[in-house]
């Protein structure tokens, strides 16, 4: 079954429900479950909890018959049932995006340090030598790390290895320098995570349907396993994901995806592809229904929002373009629905009347919400720029003024190493006796000052020091004439404040160690607030919290060991869970009320508030694949306006679909790009419209250079609702 769902229209709440009743009804065995895959971590835990209650709810205990997993996630949980079977050992490591984008980097860097004439194929011919040497110096390395990124995720989604892309390189008889950089720089990035024990979570994937495709019997005992697949958010699915949960299907499962092509946003990141869902949906063999019906915004608001889905449709300039939104069109909930849609105030629709500079539409922004928020202290509130730049400046604008705001727009690095550092601890409090475990707590005890040179040294002494300590006991909690630190202290060559950083150190353990009767919610707040001091960990602390009190309600049986494992997932990049400041936070906007959010419209998506601010609508950060547009993709100084990573991925699929036609053309994949890009943009319109309850406040800026106009899309809207409001 595919389901077409519009925003608001409760498709986690639908799933949610159908799990529960497939876990009541559907006649599970005992080693059967529904499976839920959805896109972030957040929305595993919203699902969980969801499908939890309604479990309860029908007399059932919660966590029994179902699994809610990202897709990563349960790549994760193919690949480590049967590593030896894609070749992995059973202690293989995943790397986060960090340390896998400076592998990739290093990797690029070295490759053009020994092959400096690339760039003489594709700089324009106009730049000068002083334009040159800087685009050499500054631009042209971080092009070609993008380009090279994109040829490797592109290339383990096509399930191409590096020895594959090799061989048709050679093969071919002529000379592609883009591909040859993506080569080179994609072997060297997998012998570098080979040589870690490693893989990245593109290669959790293509490991994942490389097993399921090696070990028929692997692939029964999965099928069997989950024979109802429920898949949110389809919209967002890649190549894939697609194949994957195709395969976990089979002929006799049930599958059904629901989402909403109109809020695929995520092309130009990933590799998915919003026309996956609609082609299941048109299939023969699918039930494919809609779920119209939206409480969440008051009429004007979804008449917006129709009207630019009617436009895109039938009045946009660009043809090819005329299938990027797409029915069905928002409907009202109907009389009596539980969530009501607000009051409709046609007023509250509000077209900025001329451009601004970005100047001055940042003072505008500052003054409008500033005004807001002291007026309806008791609402929600938020500004969605297109891009974080704009947003640094606005948020940075409303702290001046003492406008009370919220800043969503960087990621914050700090998850893995908050988690690690709490699943030590943790490791330790299970096994108390361990004088090993006690040194590692003890080197994260001291974690903010290793950075020290001076003390760097010391910490690394004093733990050896406790990792040799014979009898942890006669340490942490000493007897008299038991006490390992008097023993120590004897000792001249101690110095005192060793001593002292000791005694400190082992009231803090005696202080976990009384805190471990303590629920596990408690536990890690705890331990928290004695190891953090940084705003961005205590969140994540407090988040971890969170987490682990849902597991442990979800398995009682869990002790210290399960839960520090539960962190060291986390730590290890096993099980996806995004820190407090990233994309996926699970924000509670009701939370907020009184305050500016201050977020891009991609991180909105599935938010809402009753007062929404689009900003920078112009057609620089919204083009339309007119010819005057200018895109991001295409920078200044290559030659033809050329996007050289759409030419980079394009050559790659021609010479993998068939290198002796190579249907490729220079210049008509950047042609495409611009088409697929303004597509995606005019959905981000839609996502950035949908957002809001009652009100709604669109900009628009001239950007720096003076020249930009208003987006085509928003002279159409605006000029269609200044037509219906006469």
């Amino acid at each position: 079954m595919g389901v077409a769902a519009v925003p608001g229209s409760g498709k986690t709440w639908t799933l949610s429900l159908l799990a529960a009743k497939l876990v009541a009804e559907g006649n599970l065995d005992d080693d059967q479950e529904v499976l839920i895959v959805t896109l972030v971590n957040s929305a595993v835990d919203n699902f969980a909890g969801r499908v939890a209650g309604f479990v309860k709810a029908r007399g059932l205990l919660p966590g029994i018959g179902y699994r809610v997993r990202t897709l990563h996630g349960l790549a994760h949980d193919i690949v480590r049932e049967r590593p030896g079977l894609v070749g992995l050992s059973d202690e293989f490591s995943i790397v986060d995006e960090r340390v896998s984008d400076e592998i990739m980097r290093d990797a690029a860097l070295a490759w053009l340090r020994s092959h400096p004439d690339l760039d003489d194929a594709y700089l324009s011919t106009d730049l000068d030598e002083s334009a040159l040497a800087r685009v050499r110096a500054n631009q042209w390395p971080d092009l070609i790390v993008g380009i090279a990124q994109a040829v490797i995720k592109q290339a383990k989604d096509l399930q191409i290895t590096p020895a594959g892309l090799r061989y048709n390189l050679d093969e071919f008889p002529e000379r592609l320098p883009l591909l040859e950089m993506g080569c080179a720089v994609y072997a060297d990035y997998q012998r570098a995570l080979a040589y870690r024990g490693a893989v990245d979570f593109d290669d959790l994937i293509r490991l994942a349907l490389q097993a399921l495709r090696l070990d028929p019997a692997f692939l029964a005992r999965l099928r069997h396993r989950w024979p109802y697949i429920l898949e949110d958010e389809a919209q967002d699915s890649s190549r894939l994901q697609e194949v994957i949960l195709k395969e976990l299907v089979g002929p006799e499962g049930n599958w059904v995806r629901v989402g909403d092509p109109n809020q695929a946003i995520y092309e130009t990141f990933t590799t998915a592809n919003p026309r996956f869902l609609r082609e299941f949906l048109d299939s023969v063999d699918v039930v494919s229904l809609e779920l119209p019906n939206s409480g969440r915004s008051m009429q004007s608001v979804i008449d917006l929002a129709n009207a630019l889905i009617a436009w895109t449709a039938g009045e946009h300039p660009v043809p090819e373009l005329r299938d990027a939104l797409d029915e069905p069109h928002i409907q009202p909930a109907p009389p009596g629905d539980p969530q009501p849609n607000p009051p409709d105030d046609p007023q509250e629709i509000r077209f900025a009347s001329r451009g601004l500079t970005p100047q001055a539409e940042i003072e505008a922004l500052v003054r409008s919400s500033g005004s807001w928020v002291r007026e309806h202290p008791e609402q929600t509130v938020a500004i969605l720029v297109p891009r974080n730049t704009r947003g640094f400046e606005i948020a940075d604008a409303l702290k001046r003024a003492g406008v009370p705001s919220l800043e969503l727009l960087r990621s914050t690095p700090m998850t893995r190493q908050a988690a690690g550092a709490l699943a030590n601890v943790v490791r330790y409090l299970a096994d108390p006796a361990s004088s090993r475990k006690l040194a590692v707590v003890y080197r994260v005890w001291r974690r903010d000052e290793r950075d020290d040179e001076t003390k760097a040294d010391e910490i690394k002494g004093v733990a050896k020091l406790i990792a040799q300590c014979p009898n942890v006991e006669d340490y942490v909690w000493p007897r008299s004439g038991y006490d390992w630190l008097e023993t120590l202290a004897g000792d001249a060559a101690l110095p005192l404040e060793i001593e002292a950083h000791l005694e400190v150190f082992r009231t803090m353990v005696r202080r976990w160690h009384e805190a471990t009767s303590l629920p596990a919610d408690q536990l890690i707040l705890t331990l928290g607030q004695d190891l953090f001091v940084e705003p961005a960990d205590l969140a994540i602390a407090h988040k971890l919290a969170l987490s682990l009190r849902q597991m442990a309600d979800r398995h009682p049986d869990w002790r210290l060991p399960e839960l520090a494992e539960e962190l060291g997932t986390v730590a290890r990049n096993e099980r996806r869970f995004i820190g407090f400041a990233e994309a996926d936070t699970g924000l509670d906007p009701e939370q907020y009320k009184g305050q500016v959010v201050v977020t891009t419209i991609h991180k909105a998506k599935g938010l809402e508030w009753d007062k929404v601010y689009l900003v920078s609508v112009n057609d620089y950060d919204f083009p339309s694949a007119l010819p005057q547009d200018r895109f991001i993709s295409e920078p200044w100084y290559v030659r033809d306006q050329l996007n050289l990573q759409a030419e980079a991925l394009a050559q790659l699929e021609a010479l993998d679909a068939n290198p002796d036609l190579f249907d490729y053309d220079e210049g008509t994949p950047t042609l495409v790009a611009r088409r697929d890009y303004a597509a995606e943009r005019l959905r981000l319109l839609f996502v950035g419209i949908t957002r809001a309850r009652r009100a709604l406040t669109v900009t628009w800026n001239t950007g720096r250079q003076g020249t930009a106009q208003p987006a085509v899309p928003l002279i159409a809207l605006q000029t269609w609702w200044e037509e219906q409001n006469r």
